[in-house]
């Protein structure tokens, strides 16, 4: 009897027949929990029918069961759901200890972790995680909270006293255990990892703290220096979403314009195609730069369609300029295509079915590719390439040494035209650095038979300067701004008539 709670005997002393309660202990190692019910019994006020059932069995598989939706099975860890859970309780505890110190969630991303399971196998990659898990271990404090939030990122909850400088040091300290490279099995990994953080105070919303600490993570992964979390990216966040909608939409209306900017031949000064450039104006927006709704297109895969529709609006407005100018100009439109479109679209198809769509030669069009889609994968970019140039197109390199381009890997791709990108052209005048970078592109495209142009042309004295060090082909506002479809033939048209006078 003394098992009752007061409230059970207070609910009897009312007349109330029967009373169900429950008993647990408080010791979550050995636990136990009864059923208790009681009932008068024999119509008497001092005779009680007492029954308990051992739960205990239940209790002890709802614990299990609980552990197990808490924790990563690979790494011992927390998982998302017990981070959050554990970091909620700690700040509370600040919360209620009146702590003036903030805390901070920190993120850490183990980088090229897919390239190992593709590579060596999904065990390797356990394996991996294992150990980076083991190395973060050994650098956590006593009152620190570490997890594993799922795939290759891991997250840790710290108090800190002196904001940025505190949360960069700890930072370190965990970067550093990757100084060493992993050994799994017979192979060694240097693993290279995105740091990056956010910081919170007893007030706030950890859940919010851990957003925000994702999204500085995604600046990490692009800048490949630790970022901590500033205030308004949250809202640039929330804009690029937005616009993501909206450019969904944009696509499905067809409210996307191409706009030309024309090529011209240095030597001759006649026009030698176009590039074409993808414009939006937004219907309450207003135009949206390139520079900002290319890498939402790029993160949310419309860049697949995006990049078909560019191709096939490319030949569609050959297709027209030749009907319209009789066929008198042999001209070239360059149209980008994004290192994302060439890992997620079968590139090889999109440009075959613009081409046959148009019914336009492949030799009319040239492929834009950036350097970073040669290096993330050489030999599947070469087969891609060699594919492209069976189509009879044309291959140009844009914003040629802007990345890391393995000069001895370059002369075995079919590449036509090696573009100099406008931060080279732009100041040869002023900087001797720049002008014997662009001397040197210059002199490699020569020494490997490939063509060059350059960006970013805006005065006379770069462009005689180009045609004198043998440049090919000059682009910028010096020629013309991107142009509208009218506009663009209009020039199209003037170089025909200067031509043929």
């Amino acid at each position: 009897m003394e098992l009752l709670s007061d409230r059970a005997m207070a609910m009897l002393a009312t007349g109330r027949e029967t009373h169900f309660e429950c008993w647990r202990s408080d010791d979550a190692v050995h636990p136990r929990e009864l059923e208790i019910s009681i009932a008068r019994f024999g119509g008497g006020d001092d005779m009680f029918l007492l029954s308990m059932v051992d739960r205990t069995a239940e209790a002890i598989s709802r614990i299990n069961l609980r552990r197990e939706m808490m924790s990563d099975s690979l790494t011992g860890f927390c998982n998302r759901i017990g981070f959050e859970e554990r970091v909620d309780a700690a700040v509370a505890e600040m919360r209620k200890s009146g702590s003036s110190q903030n805390y901070a969630i920190i993120l850490v991303d183990l980088a090229r972790f897919s390239r190992v399971n593709e590579s060596v196998g999904a065990i390797a990659g356990d394996e991996l995680i294992i150990t980076a898990a083991h190395r973060l271990n050994a650098r956590i404090r006593s009152n620190e909270i570490l997890g594993r939030l799922g795939g290759n990122e891991f997250a840790l909850f710290a108090q800190i006293d002196s904001g940025s400088v505190d949360v960069a040091a700890i930072a370190q300290r965990l970067g550093d255990a990757f100084q060493d490279p992993c050994k799994l099995s017979n192979l060694e990994i240097q693993v290279e990892c995105a740091l990056a953080a956010a910081t919170g105070g007893v007030g706030d919303d950890p859940t919010d703290t851990l957003r925000h600490a994702q999204i500085a993570l995604k600046r990490a992964k692009s800048s490949k220096t630790f970022e901590l979390y500033a205030v308004g990216a949250l809202d640039t966040a929330r804009r690029r979403f937005s616009l993501e909608t909206d450019l969904r939409r944009a696509l499905n209306r067809g409210e996307l314009v191409l706009h030309y900017q024309p090529l011209v031949d240095l030597e001759c000064g006649s026009l030698s195609g176009f590039e074409a450039l993808a414009r939006w104006d937004h219907p309450d927006l207003g135009p949206i730069s390139p520079v900002d709704f290319i890498p939402v297109a790029e993160e949310s895969g419309l860049i697949v369609p995006l990049g078909r529709w560019a191709l096939e609006e490319a030949a569609k407005t050959i297709a027209r300029w030749d009907s319209r100018s009789g066929g008198q100009k042999d001209f070239r439109v360059s149209v980008n295509m994004s290192a994302v479109q060439m890992q997620r679209d079968d590139v090889v198809d999109a440009v075959a079915s613009a081409l046959k769509g148009a019914n336009v030669d492949g030799n009319r069009i040239t492929i834009e590719l950036t350097e970073s889609a040669f290096i993330n994968d050489p030999a599947g970019t070469k087969t891609l390439l060699d594919a492209l140039k069976g189509l009879d197109t044309n291959l140009a390199m844009d914003d040629f040494g802007t990345g890391y381009s393995n000069l001895a890997y370059l002369q075995q791709l079919p590449i036509d035209v090696l573009k100099i990108d406008r931060s080279f052209v732009s100041e040869m005048l002023v900087n001797k650095d720049k002008r014997a970078i662009v001397r040197t592109v210059l002199s490699l495209a020569r020494a490997l038979g490939m063509k060059t142009t350059a960006e970013g042309i805006e005065t006379i004295e770069i462009s005689q300067l180009l045609r004198r060090l043998g440049c090919s082909v000059g682009q910028g506002y010096y020629y013309a701004r991107p142009l509208s479809e009218d506009a663009a033939y209009a020039f199209l048209a003037a170089d025909i008539a200067a031509s043929t006078s």
